[in-house]
């Protein structure tokens, strides 16, 4: 087994006052001082659309497909929320300036082989800070654009923490581009909420489905009409 380094277990969990005005403004600075004016807009061309207003009163998780290492900051943007983000443990495990640096705007680790109690009741303190949290449940950055079968952790997620569920949907990003005359078009779209009251295989299959739809990728399994 390897060691974990400082950063993960420093960073695995958090209570509800880390996510503060602070790690907000971070977040903007992040967003819409950095991304949006020297990587989104002078590289790309972007499209948002669909119910971005859905659920806004009520702190939910935020679930997209992963393309890229952009998303986080694209869902931001779609949505406009105070967000938590889950990132995957290797990122903090690299050194603990990522690790610092991560965690500022907002992220903590996850396992993404086991739901670890650290993952929930840190989510439970998103929540209780009145924050949203944005997951992605494939787990990884997914370019074949295929939505394929996933992991049950966010469903376990969503019911222990009895947050609904907002789909997003990110197409176009599958490669970087860093010409500015090409510009390619990066689609958002944001689905229709899912209860976490539902059934855990209802709510798998009901994110796939959106996903596919929201994106225009292949849904695994499922034969294109």
């Amino acid at each position: 087994m390897t060691e974990k380094k400082p950063g993960y277990k420093k960073y695995a969990k958090k209570i509800a006052k880390d996510f503060n005005i602070l790690t907000w403004l971070y977040q903007i600075y992040a967003l819409r001082v950095l991304f949006i004016p020297f990587i989104a807009t002078p590289f790309y061309k972007f499209e948002f659309s669909g119910n971005r207003k859905a659920l806004k009163n009520v702190p939910c998780i935020l679930a997209s497909n992963h393309i890229s290492y952009f998303d986080p900051f694209i869902v931001s943007w779609a949505v406009g929320r105070k967000m938590a983000y889950m990132a995957k443990k290797e990122l903090f495990e690299e050194s603990n300036y990522i690790a610092r640096n991560i965690s500022r705007l907002g992220a903590f680790p996850v396992n993404r082989e086991k739901l670890e109690v650290s993952t929930i009741k840190t989510s439970k303190e998103v929540f209780k800070a009145g924050w949203n949290l944005c997951i992605f449940p494939q787990g990884g950055i997914r370019k074949n654009k295929t939505i394929e079968t996933i992991n049950k952790g966010f469903v376990v997620l969503a019911k222990m923490t009895k947050a609904d569920i907002l789909p997003i949907g990110i197409s176009g990003l599958e490669k970087y581009n860093w010409n500015i005359f090409k510009r390619p078009k990066i689609t958002v779209k944001v689905g229709n909420p899912i209860s976490y009251k539902l059934d855990d295989d209802e709510i798998i299959e009901n994110w796939r489905k959106q996903a596919a739809e929201l994106t225009g990728y292949k849904l695994a399994g499922v034969e294109n009409s």
